[in-house]
């Protein structure tokens, strides 16, 4: 998890190769009316991302071994996407503003503008207990620091 630019699908991919899982990407499963929002500029809001985290939830109850790459900025996001998961970790991919702000700038996102950063940093709560992952370094060292994480 993280915000925009923090490399949720460059690391979770390289990582669900390492581990030989499948990934999803939670920005495939969003209704076209949110796609729509952000893509003007608009950020989502709680009622706007309420059925994305259910549909995002039945997926992974579906799924023995997956990671998903999903911003889930606030605590009540990620308790909604982890309801009645048995077995789950959180990885908190973070950097400087001014670090994924640059990222943000260089890439062209589906949907995502890059404008769109500012209030993602202001509602992220930074999670408790997650693998915090320095994303300064290199995707390699990253996904190293989340499989030393889970024992592997």
């Amino acid at each position: 998890m993280g915000v925009s630019g923090s490399g949720k699908t460059t690391i979770g991919q390289a990582l669900a190769h390492e581990m030989g899982w499948r990934y999803l990407d939670a920005d495939d499963y969003h209704p076209a009316a949110n796609v729509a929002k952000m893509a003007t500029g608009v950020p989502l809001d709680d009622s706007d991302r309420g059925p994305w985290l259910d549909e995002l939830n039945g997926l992974l109850r579906k799924e023995e071994k997956a990671i998903l790459g999903c911003s889930a900025l606030k605590e009540s996001y990620r308790r909604r996407l982890t309801a009645g998961l048995k077995d789950f970790r959180i990885a908190y991919l973070h950097g400087s503003f001014e670090l994924l702000s640059k990222r943000a700038a260089e890439r062209k996102h589906r949907f995502m503008p890059a404008s769109l950063l500012r209030s993602q940093f202001e509602a992220l709560e930074p999670p408790r207990g997650a693998i915090e992952v320095d994303v300064a370094q290199p995707v390699a060292d990253c996904v190293r620091r989340i499989l030393a994480a889970l024992g592997r």
